[in-house]
């Protein structure tokens, strides 16, 4: 089957209904790799081209599920594998609800999804020991992160407050009563993975 009719019978798999479908429930066969990608700016491609329609994309990222270190498209009757740059979510916008250990940041994706972070979606920045560029991360769903855009990454430093953790000073923001470090000193991960 070519790639196209894969990713046509993939969306014809998609069961309806409202919230999003239980991929981590379905175990469907692997029926080979796509060629599908997650560029890191959150574009979708599909054989080669941008995928346009944003319905698609949504349609797509929810039936996104990551196994180990691979991604993969899961419908109740199959299973391909995409490519995913960096993460396959942006987090592009930031609401902030309250101030100090009472604020509350609410994240929305480049698919709309709304995700509050919290102990179920926890923030993290690691930093490349090559540039020594900081890279922030959200968890979205199940081990699926997103990655926080620049602007909102600024916007995340101006919130910013200093606070001693494990005896040492470190630059983070609150949400949802948890302390989140974003100066990158010490690399965590989201312990979603």
């Amino acid at each position: 089957m070519t790639d196209s009719g894969k990713a046509n019978d993939l969306l014809a798999h998609i069961p309806g209904g409202k919230g999003l479908p239980p991929v981590h429930l379905w175990n469907p066969a692997f029926c080979g790799d796509i060629d599908m990608r997650i560029a890191r700016d959150g574009t979708w491609y599909y054989l080669g081209s941008p995928i346009g329609r944003k319905p698609m994309v949504k349609l797509f990222s929810s039936i996104l599920r990551r196994d180990g270190d691979d991604y993969f498209l899961v419908t109740p009757v199959e299973k391909v594998g995409i490519q995913v740059d960096d993460a396959p979510f942006v987090a592009v916008l930031l609401q902030v609800e309250g101030e100090g250990e009472q604020q509350r940041l609410r994240f929305t994706s480049n698919v709309e999804d709304d995700i509050e972070a919290g102990p179920e979606h926890p923030l993290w920045v690691t930093v490349d020991p090559l540039t020594d560029t900081p890279a922030p991360y959200l968890s979205v769903r199940g081990n699926l992160h997103a990655l926080i855009n620049r602007s909102v990454f600024y916007q995340l430093v101006e919130l910013a407050v200093s606070r001693l953790v494990e005896g040492q000073e470190r630059l983070g923001v609150w949400s949802h009563g948890e302390f989140y470090p974003i100066d990158g000193s010490s690399p965590q991960q989201s312990t979603a993975d």
